[in-house]
């Protein structure tokens, strides 16, 4: 039975320009492409945990307009349950300007309707909470919200995981509620400075980049290495591996195993262009894991 994912997020459409270099401060430079790709942290963990065997709902709010009608379908061709999405009047659908070069990306985001994920939204879809293996949160659509859904996923035994992306002020009732917590270098840093690292030590599982991985177990910090691949495209690759964590921890791995398998669907995310698009099916991540397999030295870990 395929593990149920449910995600609470954000919904974007990604407008990436590809350059050489990124302009400095009142330069303009020549740029090689423009795309348009669906994205969003929300959409991205949903359409990897669904490539990766997952049944997965997603919740969340988009404008009525082409981006809105064009995000809906592509979550619904990665079979993903979108009924439980909003189309909000007079509001535009959130977009995200991509600037990427060789070595680079960054980005600014226009939340549009992701604000109007609220916590009376949030409540009217409690059912597909309870009945879920895990949450999936982020922190671009309004922390309130976040709130609300993690109590209500404590409130009925299912294991959340939250992404504090972008990182901002977390209260304490949402780090008690949340079983994991999944912050990047930088976002640690920042997370640290607003609660004791030993009250929330069990439950983050730190991304490392191109080093890949670490957790603490017993008090111990466990490392579990990136797989070295040629980059074409970070891009997303944060979002794929959170995705594909949720399906192996859903599918009761242990947290060692989940790592590696999500190490895996992100190093593959990343040899490929565009958020989405990049992201691994099942079988590419199992093949992909079969002639690069590290797990067996820490299997029981």
């Amino acid at each position: 039975m395929k593990p149920k994912i449910v995600v609470i997020g954000s919904i974007n459409m990604d407008l990436i320009t590809v350059a050489e270099r990124i302009p400095q401060q009142g330069e303009t430079v020549r740029g090689s492409s423009f795309l348009t790709k669906p994205g969003g942290k929300g959409a991205n963990q949903a359409v990897a945990a669904s490539k990766l065997g997952a049944d997965v709902c997603f919740i969340g709010c988009v404008g009525k307009d082409l981006f809105g009608t064009e995000s809906r379908e592509n979550l619904e061709h990665h079979g993903i349950k979108t009924n439980n999405m909003d189309n909000i009047t007079n509001c535009m659908t959130g977009i995200a300007n991509v600037f990427l070069t060789d070595h680079d990306n960054r980005i600014i985001v226009v939340p549009g309707a992701n604000d109007e994920v609220s916590p009376s939204m949030i409540r009217k879809y409690e059912d597909e909470i309870k009945d879920a293996d895990f949450l999936l949160l982020q922190l671009e659509i309004p922390i309130v919200s976040v709130e609300v859904a993690a109590d209500l996923a404590k409130k009925h035994g299912t294991k959340t995981i939250l992404n504090p992306a972008p990182i901002q002020r977390l209260s304490a009732s949402l780090l008690t509620n949340v079983d994991y917590i999944t912050p990047n270098e930088t976002e640690y840093e920042e997370l640290v400075t607003q609660i004791d690292p030993q009250l929330i030590q069990d439950k983050v599982i730190r991304t490392k980049g191109e080093k890949g991985v670490s957790f603490f177990k017993n008090g111990e910090e466990v490392f579990v290495p990136a797989f070295p691949v040629e980059v074409i495209d970070t891009t997303g690759a944060g979002d794929t591996f959170i995705g594909a964590l949720s399906v192996a921890m859903a599918e009761r791995k242990t947290i060692y195993q989940a790592c590696v398998f999500a190490n895996a669907a992100a190093a593959l995310a990343i040899t490929k262009l565009g958020a989405q698009e990049g992201m691994p099916k099942r079988d590419e991540a199992e093949v992909f894991l079969s002639d690069n397999n590290q797990a067996d030295e820490q299997k029981f870990i």
